[in-house]
């Protein structure tokens, strides 16, 4: 028995532990949170989509090395430092945002991670906007309604007028009332609440649109090209209402989809997501 211990002990005698001081599990901690809660901004920020394509460059770099692809991983060597270089200059927007936010010492708005679980607004605020947005289709009354999901849109807010109102179809209503105030530019919804109204947003360029679509459902898919947000459209010309996510832009929704999609929005996991998907290929294949 002794002689089994001792031969245990030969040979994992080349293991030998570090000494690990208090201050030692402080460092480690210390990165651990700021790690995790750096993770969690990125998520809220469009890098999250560039730590996807980055994730994407390394699964091709991993293959590439693996079948020795030489002009590949050429590439690969002569491309890394002007893709750092790119990164700091197409994200430049969130990271001065990160840095305002650090230097006006706003720790909770860096640190916030509440957006990403949980249910982003209730099924009331989500019942009042249909309602508003059925009322403004009725009458013809252009309308665009931004709803804000895990990516920010605090660069959007700031350029419109601040509300801070809980969400109500009277508000909405009156917001996009012909000549009132604040009628031109677009509204962005923040959980229970209307964040700004007037907002200015990117215009797509996106050539495959429609010619006869005007500037609204333009703004509209271009916020969503730049963002996960799920934008609101009713037309001025005939009333019609229209979605636009991730880029994409479907026209004449019915109440049912637009119901559903918002369920979806809501971060609810329900049934409704299966149904939505179905009634969105379809109008999908017909617009």
């Amino acid at each position: 028995m002794h002689g089994l211990i001792d031969a245990f002990r030969n040979a994992f005698n080349w293991v030998s532990l570090p000494k690990i001081a208090v201050a030692d599990i402080v460092e480690i901690l210390l990165i651990a949170f700021l790690m995790y809660h750096l993770i969690n901004w990125i998520q809220r920020t469009r890098a999250w989509y560039l730590v996807k394509g980055l994730i994407i460059l390394v699964l091709v770099w991993f293959v590439a090395t693996i079948f020795e692809f030489s002009a590949i991983l050429w590439i690969f060597r002569n491309a890394v430092s002007v893709g750092i270089i790119a990164i700091f200059i197409i994200f430049q927007p969130e990271l001065r945002t990160a840095l305002e936010q650090l230097g006006q010492r706003k720790l909770v708005g860096f640190f916030d991670t509440g957006k990403g679980t949980g249910e982003r607004f209730s099924d009331e605020t989500r019942e009042e906007i249909i309602a508003a947005v059925l009322a403004m289709a009725e009458v013809k009354t252009g309308a665009l309604i931004i709803i804000e999901e895990k990516v920010s849109l605090d660069k959007f807010v700031e350029t419109g007028i601040a509300l801070d109102s809980l969400v109500t179809s009277g508000l909405l209503i009156n917001i996009f009332e012909h000549n009132t105030p604040l009628h031109d530019g677009a509204v962005i919804v923040r959980g229970n609440r209307a964040a700004a109204a007037t907002c200015i947003l990117p215009v797509s360029d996106n050539m495959r649109l429609s010619k006869e679509l005007g500037m609204r459902h333009r703004a509209g898919v271009g916020v969503s090209e730049v963002s996960d947000c799920l934008t609101i459209i009713v037309s001025e010309e005939n009333g019609k209402i229209a979605l636009a996510q991730h880029g994409q832009l479907i026209r004449d929704v019915s109440e049912n989809i637009l119901r559903s999609k918002m369920t979806e929005c809501q971060n609810k996991s329900t049934g409704s997501r299966r149904r939505f998907r179905k009634e969105w290929n379809n109008h999908e294949g017909q617009a």
